[in-house]
């Protein structure tokens, strides 16, 4: 029997999902990884603590999936992307990871915008930086950590640190290599990006980038006793888990807009050139002559899991304790909102949006009588809108003929059918659960000849199990919504930056 296992770690969950190779999940195990945030604005994690966990749920899917270790033909992993892991010149962990949910480099990005460096770096490197931006990150530690920014080694990714626990060698992908230093046009590492950021002298840290589905190494004896894996066990080198996630519902194909309602918002289509626009990332697909470009914000599920956190607490522990999903004890509360007109409106910008560092969340509209169910309603509508606003950048730039949704969202019918009725087109839903890891899986099996490519594997596995139509009716009042929505944010802009000034004010300067 041949199956395999895609790692997919996440901001705060790492998990192990071991398939067939006709794409049937055998098992799945997760572990949660904690976060530390030790200053405003900081996400961080224990690197080492990472790898225990990833190591657990490996040897528990193992055992989960009822098949001996050694029918697992070869292991990738994926991951947040962006955000910074770095190892010292002995590839020992260098600090805590940063993840992308870390915006302490805001002060830096606002820096650059004022300068030229927002217009060039789009110009070679297809993006504007942003505060989760490795380029950002790296320069606000070369400001304000210049001891720990003097002993970087290697700059990796947050699967690359998986893959290096694995096999013992460095190395990236394409896709991960291009979240700050490569050159649009090539796809390769240019040393004028690096000159941009003021950051030249780390050229030589960043890592070696291979093909997603390239054997990249084997697994060690030693992380074969820590997870369960037959030691020389191949691994392939991987990929960025929004481009994973598009592949393992079908998506990363041109024409195809995929959509990962996730902790981040993301929304992304693959083109045959390069085309660049300060609303969008323009960055290296799985294949070289192939460019993923992604507009994104950390503006999507993670409203939806505070408001949970926040503001359902007694359901919350109700459902650790009985085992119920809590998603279907407040259905009724959704359902009874959704079928109500409402003056409520969400901003779903609790940790980012596409208006930049300063912008903030905001209920709009809220009355007294207003209850739990329409609050909850207009953070989920919220959350779909701030996808619209990217969806509609790139519908300006390409040619789109499907969308297709994943992500914890797309699980929920009246959630997925709310995409479908406020982007007013049909939205498909495949049967892949755990995407992002099925993506890795097919660079798995590619690169040991199970697949011709991660995508010809995607093509033969992947089936839609429901199509969202989009109604009329609701359309139509969504896209009034959206309309006033939009403006609201527009007349706030000018105002997040006073609002964040008086959490200054009131912590004596520390925001």
């Amino acid at each position: 029997m041949s199956s395999l296992l895609g790692i997919d770690n996440g901001l705060t969950v790492t998990k192990a999902v071991i398939f067939d190779a006709d794409g049937t999940q055998l098992s799945v195990a997760r572990r949660r990884v904690p976060q530390s945030m030790p200053h405003p604005r900081w996400v961080e994690r224990d690197m080492l603590g990472l790898w225990q966990a990833t190591a657990e749920a490996i040897r528990e899917a193992i055992a989960l999936s009822g098949r001996p270790a050694g029918d697992i033909k070869a292991v990738a992993a994926t991951a947040h992307g962006d955000g910074l892991y770095l190892l010292d010149r002995n590839r020992r962990p260098l600090g805590p990871g940063i993840l992308s949910l870390d915006s302490r480099a805001g002060e830096i990005v606002d820096e650059w915008a004022k300068g030229s460096v927002f217009a060039e770096a789009l110009a070679l490197t297809g993006q504007v930086p942003h505060a989760s931006a490795p380029s950002a990150i790296l320069g606000w530690l070369k400001k304000h950590a210049p001891e720990r920014f003097s002993q970087i080694g290697h700059i990796v990714g947050c699967k690359d640190w998986l893959r290096f626990c694995l096999t013992g060698t460095v190395g990236t992908d394409l896709t991960e290599a291009s979240t700050s230093f490569t050159d649009v046009r090539t796809q390769v590492y240019a040393q004028e990006a690096m000159r941009i950021f003021g950051l030249e002298e780390l050229f030589a840290a960043l890592p070696g980038a291979a093909h997603s589905a390239d054997i990249v190494g084997y697994a060690t004896a030693e992380a074969a006793a820590l997870t369960g894996l037959a030691e020389g066990t191949p691994v392939a080198c991987g990929l960025h888990d929004v481009t994973a996630s598009a592949l393992g519902i079908g998506g990363h194909e041109e024409g195809v807009v995929s959509i990962v309602a996730g902790t981040y918002s993301i929304n992304e289509v693959v083109s045959a050139e390069p085309r660049t626009d300060q609303r969008w990332f323009c960055r290296n697909a799985i294949d070289l002559g192939r460019w993923n470009n992604m507009s994104i914000s950390p503006a999507s599920t993670a409203n939806y899991d505070w408001f949970l956190d926040t503001l359902c607490r007694a359901e919350q522990d109700e459902a650790k304790k009985t085992g119920r999903s809590i998603h279907e004890m407040l259905a009724t509360e959704i359902d009874t909102a959704l079928k109500k007109p409402s003056t409520l409106l969400f901003h779903p910008y609790l940790f980012g949006s596409p208006y930049g560092n300063a912008a903030s969340a905001s209920f709009v509209g809220l009355r007294g009588w207003h209850d739990r169910g329409d609050m909850l309603k207009a953070v989920l509508e919220g959350i779909a809108f701030n996808h619209r606003t990217h969806v509609e950048a790139l519908r300006d730039g390409f040619a789109v003929r499907e969308v297709r949704l994943t992500g914890g969202g797309s699980r929920n019918p009246a959630f997925a059918q709310m995409f479908a009725d406020v982007l007013n087109v049909p939205v498909t839903v495949t049967s892949t659960d755990e995407a992002a890891a099925y993506g890795a899986a097919l660079c798995a099996g590619a690169a040991v000849g199970l697949f011709a490519s991660p995508q010809e594997g995607a093509r033969a596995t992947c089936t839609v199990s429901r199509e969202y139509r989009p109604d009329p009716a609701r359309s139509a009042v969504f896209d009034e919504r959206y309309s006033i929505y939009g403006r609201i944010a527009e007349q706030l802009r000018p105002k997040w930056a006073e609002i964040e000034s008086l959490a200054a004010q009131a912590m004596g300067g520390t925001a």
